[in-house]
This record gives C-alpha cells, sequence and structure tokens, in this order.
C-alpha cells in the first residue's frame, strides 16, 4: 500500500497501489497456462514428428480447451478451471459427510464434549501472566506449531475527532503493522471488528460501580431509568487484534515447546499493546482464556451472550471449557452456514480498491446494522520479512512489465499495475513493511430466511468500501473461523503449495 500524502495535515489523505500478486505469463495467461500452451505446442511437433497426426489433432484440442478454460474469468478473477475444482471439491466433502457436525453427550466427539469443528479442532488453550502482570490466553494449533495471543479494545471511534488526529491514528497504525515485519516469529496477524446488539448488563454494571451512595435519590432515579430505556436497540462494537507466532523463530530453526514460547511471548506482549494504544484502538489488553472462550461459544451460539452478560452483571464469573466453546450442531452449505439455532454467510475480499482511498473506506461495513444478530469484519495481515520483500517488489515489476510488454498493445490496466508496483518498491526502499492482506465479512441471522436480505446489505456494504467481495462458496464453515479471533492461518492449511495456486 502506498500513501499520497495531502498539502497540509488537516486534509484526508489517500492511500492506494493495492496490488493482486499475479504471475508472469504470455498473452494474458498465468504461469500455468503459459507452461500449458508451451507443452502442448512442444507436444504437437513431436507426435506430427511420428506421423500420429490423429493423436496430435486430439492433443492439441484437448490443449486448446483446457487453455480457453483458464482464460474464462468471472468477476472475481475466478477461472473455470478453479471453479470446476472448487466444485468437486465441495462434492468430495458432501460425500464424505465433512460438511456435517455434530457433538455433545451422544456423538462420536471423544468424552462428548462440544469442540471446535474443522480446523481449529485439535487447538489447545492455556493461561499464562506477561511482563505487565496481565493473565493472557495462548491458543495453540498443534499440527502447525502456532501459537496466537488475542488482544480486546473498543476502539475510540471516529466521530467529533479532528482529521489531523485521524491522520496520526494511521500513520501509528501503519507504524504498528510495519512493526511485525520485524517480529520474530510472527506468522500473521488479524483484527476483527465484531458489531452486535446490546444486551444492558454490562452499561447497567457500569453504572452502577460508578453512582455514588450520597446521590440524591431523584439523581439516582433518573440514572436508572436511563439505564432500562437505552439498551433498547443499542449496539456494542468491540475490535480483537489476533496475533500469531511459529514456534520455530526462523525458518528451519528448532521447534521450541509450549511453555518457551510462553516464556518468550510474556516478555513481548506489553510493547505490542502500549503501540497499540496510539492506534486509536483504544486501551487494548490481552485476553484471558476466560474471556477467550466466551468470545468463541457466544459467535457459535448468539443467544447465549445475554446469559454471559447477566451472570457478569450478578457478579458470577462463567466457567467454560475450551473443549465446551464450539456448537452442538454445525451444517455447511455450498453458500451458507448453520451453527446452533443461527445461520450465518462469509464473503472474503476478491478485489482490493482499484482507486485511492480515504480512511473511513470501510466505516460504513464495521458500522452496527440493526438487521444482522451480529456482524464480523476481519482483516488478515500477513507480514513479509524484510529480507524478502526486496525480491519480492523486484519481482512484482518484473512480472508488471512483462504481462505489459507481452500483449499487442497494454491496457490502461496494464500500465496501473506497472506504476502501482514502481510505488511499492519505492516504498520499501525507504524502509516501509510489506504485508500481504486479506478481508471476510460474515453475517448472522436468526433464521434461513433471513439470508437474502443479509446477502444484499453485505454486498452494498461491500461497495461503499470500493472493494468486491465474493462468497465463500463451498468454504463457508472455514471461513467462518478464519472471520474469528483464533489466529488461523488459511493459505497454511490447504492442499496445494501457495506457489502452485499463485501460478494457476
Amino acid at each position: 500500500m502506498a500513501q499520497t500524502e495531502a498539502k497540509t495535515e488537516n486534509r484526508p489523505r489517500v492511500y492506494g497501489n493495492f496490488r493482486t500478486p499475479t504471475s508472469k505469463g504470455l498473452a494474458g495467461l498465468s504461469t500455468a497456462g503459459t507452461v500449458l500452451l508451451i507443452g502442448g505446442v512442444v507436444g504437437g511437433i513431436l507426435l506430427m514428428m511420428l506421423n500420429l497426426w490423429l493423436v496430435a489433432l486430439a492433443f492439441e484440442a484437448v490443449i486448446l480447451v483446457l487453455i480457453a478454460l483458464s482464460m474464462q474469468k468471472n468477476k472475481h478473477g475466478r477461472t473455470l478451471i478453479e471453479r470446476i475444482v472448487r466444485r468437486a471439491g465441495w462434492a468430495n466433502a458432501v460425500y464424505s459427510g465433512a460438511n456435517v457436525y455434530r457433538a455433545g453427550p451422544v456423538s462420536r466427539v471423544p468424552s462428548g464434549t462440544t469442540k471446535l469443528p474443522g480446523i481449529s479442532a485439535r487447538s489447545k488453550i492455556t493461561e499464562h501472566v506477561d511482563g505487565y502482570g496481565r493473565p493472557f490466553a495462548l491458543l495453540e494449533v498443534p499440527q502447525k506449531h502456532h501459537y496466537t495471543v488475542v488482544f480486546s479494545s473498543e476502539p475510540d471511534g471516529g466521530g467529533m475527532v479532528d482529521q489531523e488526529h485521524i491522520n496520526r491514528w494511521v500513520d501509528r497504525w501503519a507504524h504498528w503493522l510495519g512493526m511485525l515485519t520485524d517480529e520474530p516469529g510472527l506468522t500473521a496477524a488479524s483484527v476483527t471488528i465484531e458489531t452486535a446488539p446490546d444486551s444492558g448488563y454490562r452499561l447497567a454494571r457500569k453504572i452502577e460501580a460508578r453512582m455514588s451512595p450520597d446521590a440524591p435519590v431523584f439523581a439516582r432515579d433518573v440514572i436508572n431509568e436511563s439505564v432500562q430505556m437505552l439498551p433498547t436497540g443499542a449496539t456494542v462494537t468491540r475490535a480483537y487484534i489476533a496475533v500469531t507466532f511459529k514456534a520455530s523463530v526462523r525458518a528451519g530453526g528448532r521447534i521450541r515447546k509450549p511453555e518457551e514460547v510462553a516464556d518468550d511471548l510474556a516478555a513481548r506482549l506489553p510493547n505490542l499493546t502500549l503501540s497499540l494504544n496510539d492506534t486509536g484502538a483504544g486501551v487494548a489488553a490481552p485476553l484471558t482464556a476466560q474471556q477467550l472462550c466466551e468470545v468463541i461459544r457466544v459467535a457459535y451460539d448468539p443467544a447465549e451472550a445475554i446469559l454471559f452478560d447477566r451472570a457478569h452483571a450478578q457478579g458470577v464469573a462463567p466457567e467454560l471449557d475450551w473443549s465446551e466453546v464450539g456448537p452442538q450442531a454445525a451444517d455447511t452449505f455450498w453458500d451458507c452456514y448453520h451453527h446452533n439455532n443461527c445461520w450465518s454467510k462469509s464473503w472474503a475480499m476478491s478485489v482490493p480498491p482499484r482507486s485511492t482511498v480515504q480512511a473511513n473506506v470501510l466505516q460504513a461495513l464495521i458500522a452496527p446494522n440493526p438487521e444482522l444478530v451480529r456482524k464480523r469484519v476481519t482483516l488478515l495481515y500477513r507480514p513479509i520479512d524484510p529480507a524478502r520483500a526486496a525480491q519480492m517488489v523486484e519481482t512484482d515489476i518484473n512480472t508488471a512489465t512483462f504481462n505489459a510488454s507481452s500483449r499487442n498493445r497494454a491496457t490502461a490496466r496494464d500500465t496501473r499495475e506497472t506504476r502501482a508496483a514502481q510505488a511499492t518498491a519505492a516504498e520499501e526502499a525507504d524502509g516501509a513493511g510489506l504485508l500481504n492482506f486479506g478481508l471476510v465479512v460474515t453475517a448472522t441471522v436468526r433464521s434461513k430466511g433471513e439470508l437474502d436480505e443479509a446477502e444484499a446489505i453485505i454486498e452494498n456494504l461491500g461497495t461503499s468500501a470500493r472493494i468486491r467481495l465474493e462468497e465463500a462458496y463451498g468454504a463457508q464453515d472455514s471461513t467462518f473461523a478464519a472471520g474469528l479471533p483464533l489466529g488461523v492461518v488459511i493459505p497454511d492449511h490447504l492442499a496445494l503449495p501457495s506457489t502452485v495456486r499463485n501460478a494457476l
């Protein structure tokens, strides 16, 4: 991402040069398509040299069909081959029963618990204390040797804030993201903005704790009446920041034990939270194991949110185990996800903003919506090691230049891609960090009949944010999990390596 400075500090800045990774290819083809084209030509010539004319003709026909399929892209940039592969994968999941999850005492889940389904099923949680004496939950994914810490905050919001202050927040947020590229062993980070109806118990608890016992009766009655009336139609906005580390500090290094990772992170968390406080995120603090259990449990069963709020208001601390935070029943469909008594639909960003944007570009998307039971907007970041960043930006310039020159006539989009790659390389040379990023949106409603309205709402909000959202067809359950503060690094759980996916 490149930044264009405004003339004065009090004017809104604009940001841009978001680029989708591409691969080199001839005549608009991807790397895989180009290899297929060259292989088809060479194979056809060899067959004709052997006088196998009919075989050569059939071979070339198959190659041409595959190339044609690889060039047919929809508005999200998905080729027809990708869509066929996705359909085949979904059919296999349905055939094997992987889209159905049942938990509880009469299920096949060991010990009859309600563990998390899918890619988070093997996760474990422990609690430790950081350098400030704050307890924090450490979430472990053993199969990938990933460890995640989640921070919570209540953002300040941009209302009644002057532009100079907003610009400063963006600068400090950019600085915090740049810090992630220098954090040893950090593999991913995510920011989840969740909006939901407010039960009113939180407000009542805060007012009661601050009310003076010597206050006049009339004043107390007015405040109590206001507390009872305000929660009607009110919403609550929460932010969760998850940072995920590898067990090994460097590639090929020794895989550390969980205790070693916990001790290392305990010393590093204070600096991460302290620098977050200056970004407009509010006061950031790590979630305890109990708090993280409640957050995930409510995501799968929103009806329990009021039960937890009521228990905290009464001074009773609920006790949840990590093996109890999943749904009792979940069914994944091609275009939606049914968990307990709610229905959810998830989208992923397929096209980033093509033009420059201002700091408030996502404001409408993350704002509360009364038609939705719950809404989560999650930004996913994958910091790139500074040692690789310089090579990557140079490769991007070469790729953009090659793709533009391989056509008979370069398009305006080719020219823009080349300029964006050059701007990114210039900023990286000046010391800016480089990150891959994505965005996931999840909307939860009470019944299946409300999904159509939720779909219309989210797609309109995506348009206002200048991004293109694609429904997570055939992957609603895993995309739902990716939108939670669980530290799920989706690319590391895919069967195809990233190099192969980027070449398609």
